[in-house]
């Protein structure tokens, strides 16, 4: 659950008003930026999703996402834990922990810890990123106790997917006009994923269900395809037109059924909140 929310969240997406086979024109820059000054969070920030899935005609309340950042002195620390509630654990229990540590002047990540529960599915990668190399150390096993260690070639300026979301809120695509494009470089599961974030415009009128009315701004990406995703486009988020830039909703269709993310609660915004 986890590991699909935060790909809804980081590879940003798309406006039904933007055709998806027309030809992007414009560029928000030629190739991801290396080093981006933090000007739209702080430590102590907390925002929390729920987690629907639907089945036919029916969304069903199945979990929730919390995501964290902690001050580590030149890093910040910040952690994603997804979880299913217990009366959707019979169905599929997840508990799901991501945590990145970034540098603080850069955004760029020092070290990935994914701790994954899902169902009879077990999972725990160790990443440490040497970006003046180029390279990854992964360690990645089920437990904690069972690894096997791998190098992996980085793509230029890479990010895990947790480190992106962060990077991704501190760029202004307000005034860019719809179409322009951001590339980005992902490092998951010892591979790296170059993808195109697609800015499509603006919702002046969003309605968050139990928050309020607010102006967003909308994105579309390339998903990477594989068991969760059917193909790599038809996902929308909503992040907040505002000086905070968070992700207000998220929607997706995947392999079975279809997912969604609506932001619940949050605190310890830099900013006023958008609503």
């Amino acid at each position: 659950m986890l590991h699909i929310v935060l790909m809804l969240s980081c590879t940003l997406i798309a406006t039904p008003r933007i055709d998806p086979t027309e030809a992007y024109d414009y560029e928000f820059a030629e190739e991801q930026p290396c080093s981006v000054v933090n000007s739209v969070f702080n430590p102590g920030e907390k925002i929390v999703y729920k987690i629907y899935y639907n089945w036919g005609f029916i969304w069903i309340a199945a979990g929730e996402v919390v995501f964290n950042v902690v001050d580590k002195g030149d890093q910040y620390h910040i952690s994603a834990a997804g979880r299913t509630y217990k009366s959707y654990d019979w169905v599929f229990k997840v508990r799901d922990y991501y945590d990145s540590y970034v540098a603080k002047e850069t955004l760029l990540p020092k070290r990935t810890i994914r701790k994954v529960l899902e169902g009879n599915y077990r999972l725990y990668d160790d990443v440490t990123y040497q970006h003046h190399r180029s390279k990854a150390i992964s360690k990645k096993g089920k437990s904690a106790e069972d690894l096997e260690t791998e190098e992996v070639t980085l793509n230029g300026c890479t990010h895990d997917v947790l480190s992106s979301i962060y990077m991704m809120r501190n760029l202004d695509f307000a005034d860019k006009p719809a179409g322009s494009r951001l590339p980005m470089n992902i490092y998951l599961d010892r591979k790296i994923y170059s993808l195109d974030v697609i800015y499509a415009g603006k919702d002046d009128a969003k309605r968050i269900k139990g928050l309020g009315q607010c102006s967003a701004l909308e994105f579309r990406p390339q998903l990477v395809v594989g068991n969760v995703f059917k193909d790599n486009e038809g996902m929308i988020v909503w992040v907040s037109n505002d000086d905070n830039k968070i992700p207000l909703m998220i929607e997706s269709p995947i392999s079975v059924g279809s997912v969604k993310a609506v932001l619940s609660e949050y605190s310890g915004l830099k900013y006023p909140a958008p609503f």
